[in-house]
């Protein structure tokens, strides 16, 4: 294990059911009156068994003509999960960064990056037209690939080696940062997670920061 402080992590966490205990788009669908319909495409796609892209356009389109004032009403309703800010505090004392990336929504993220004291952060751009969503995304999706590549950009961005890098999330759109990730934790886990992670979690994400020291150093 390396001395304190020998490494500068770099974290990065899904949101939906691991930054947050909620599924964003379930809490949106609730003012909707779409939230079974909602819950069970996210659990199919979570398990892998729906291409993530089009199971969020299915999920989206449920949403049109809800006011916009529902992303305030969500994030009332967010669950930190527990441990996160511990764990955030631990990487910063490091010198490290903390990163979400999401296949949920920017205009809830927004405001728990500034809750939480967040680095960095992406997730979906949800359209609205006079007040009220039109049932579309905007922009490129963030999909599996995309958090890849958002991960590999941060951890260039700050110079931190691939080896230094954590990835933290809970279904099966995690798995490919997972496996660009020095190390990949599982969180409350779908199977398919927990069986190709290199490390699984439950319940507290605090557990993930003995981890922090048992990074690759600086050579």
């Amino acid at each position: 294990m390396t001395s304190f402080g020998a490494t500068r992590p770099l974290v990065v966490l899904d949101c939906d059911s691991t930054t947050i205990q909620d599924e964003v788009i379930e809490l949106l669908a609730e003012s909707a009156g779409t939230r079974e319909l909602v819950a069970e495409i996210t659990e199919r796609a979570m398990r892998g068994e729906l291409d993530f892209s089009a199971s969020l356009a299915e999920r989206v389109a449920t949403l049109a003509g809800t006011p916009e004032s529902v992303f305030a009403e969500a994030y009332q309703k967010v669950r930190l999960s527990p441990g996160i800010r511990e764990l955030i505090a631990a990487v910063h004392e490091r010198g490290g960064k903390v990163g979400v990336v999401s296949g949920g929504f920017l205009e809830v993220v927004d405001l728990l990056a500034e809750d939480l004291g967040l680095d960095f952060w992406l997730a979906n751009r949800l359209e609205v037209s006079d007040g009220v969503l039109t049932g579309r995304t905007i922009g490129a999706v963030i999909d599996a690939e995309a958090k890849a590549q958002t991960l590999r950009a941060w951890a260039e961005q700050t110079s931190t080696p691939l080896a230094q890098t954590i990835a933290i999330g809970d279904g099966a759109n995690d798995l490919k940062m997972m496996e660009v990730a020095g190390l990949s934790v599982a969180y409350n886990a779908k199977p398919i997670v927990r069986e190709l992670a290199d490390v699984q979690v439950e319940h507290d994400l605090s557990q993930v920061i003995p981890l922090l020291d048992t990074l690759m150093p600086v050579a």
